[in-house]
């Protein structure tokens, strides 16, 4: 793999994630990051050595020797920041969710598409070795046709109305902070958006989902179920039901275990990986960008704008709208 210089746009909490799964890739050149504030992209660049540091979004963009850079704004400004990224001919990882709504998102993919650039959604979870061993199981039919599934993701976090978790103009809540995550994995199982969607939204006292119940079903019979919280700690589990048995995911969206239990008995898979974990999607862009694509056939874009959409139906049919929609 040829080496790949790296930029960072907005140096925060979730892209010391992406930077530490850098340092275990040696073809990823950590090179320049940009903030609205150079200070805070200087101790950045410092801390994760990168060797540029610039004072704006469109500084970073302008440098002619990066070949991708990850936006990591909160959701609201993807699309400001990765339009300007990408007019200036600059592939994307674009953190998860991949904007606030699907008509962000659906203009952010017809930018790229418009330049001529690379594009993808930075779903994190869907590159590990965990969830690389369940598509394999699954192809090789280790429990039969999927059935069902069931997954929840969920957490207690104190109430803030002006943090990014139950902020509506930062687009908070449950669905699009970790429901975005169960909604990712039944459409990579299933591989088809669901007809028929039911939920029911526990609105908090600062506007957004502090948590969400969802039943999709499925052309053919198949279903999922699926809940989402900010104020209730959950198991973090998944399994899917196969007609010849089933895969379960302990700590499914961050776990290295899967437990597979179909007619030859049970076995456990341990799939440990080094540091944040993030360095698999960021691997997965480099091969794409060597390889000359637009986009990933893990993470392809009508999976982000069809995922993206349901969360839409899901807030909507809720009567939850941001105050900027």
């Amino acid at each position: 793999m040829k080496k790949i210089k790296w930029g960072v746009l907005a140096p925060g909490t979730i892209a010391k994630r992406l930077a530490a799964g850098l340092q275990e890739i040696p073809e990823a050149v950590r090179y320049a990051v940009g903030s609205r504030d150079l200070g805070r992209a200087q101790a950045f660049a410092e801390q994760f050595g990168f060797e540029k540091a610039y004072g704006s979004y469109k500084e970073l963009a302008a440098d002619p020797d990066i070949d991708v850079i990850y936006v990591a704004t909160p959701h609201p400004q993807h699309e400001e920041a990765a339009v300007t990224c990408l007019n200036a001919g600059k592939a994307v990882l674009c953190e998860k969710p991949f904007a606030a709504n699907a008509k962000q998102a659906a203009r952010m993919i017809d930018c790229a598409k418009q330049n001529g650039v690379f594009i993808m959604e930075a779903m994190w979870t869907r590159f590990l070795p965990s969830i690389c061993k369940v598509r394999e199981l699954l192809s090789q039919g280790a429990i039969g046709n999927v059935q069902h599934v069931y997954v929840n993701f969920g957490f207690r976090a104190p109430v803030n109305p002006e943090g990014r978790l139950f902020n509506p103009m930062a687009a908070g809540g449950s669905v699009m902070d970790v429901g975005v995550y169960n909604l990712s994995l039944c459409r990579m199982i299933f591989k088809k958006k669901p007809d028929r969607i039911q939920s029911h939204l526990v609105i908090g006292e600062t506007g957004v989902d502090e948590s969400a119940s969802v039943i999709l079903n499925y052309e053919g019979g198949q279903s999922a179920e699926m809940f989402s919280a900010i104020r209730v700690n959950t198991s973090q589990e998944a399994t899917i039901y196969g007609e010849d048995g089933y895969i379960k995911l302990p700590a499914w969206w961050h776990g290295d275990a899967v437990i597979l239990k179909n007619k030859d008995g049970e076995q456990e898979f341990k799939l440990p990986f080094e540091s944040s974990g993030f360095q698999y999607e960021a691997m997965e862009v480099m091969k794409c960008l060597e390889g000359g694509l637009m986009e990933s056939s893990v993470m392809p874009l009508c999976e982000t704008l069809e995922i993206i959409g349901t969360a839409d139906k899901i807030r909507f049919d809720n009567n939850l709208r941001y105050p900027f929609e």
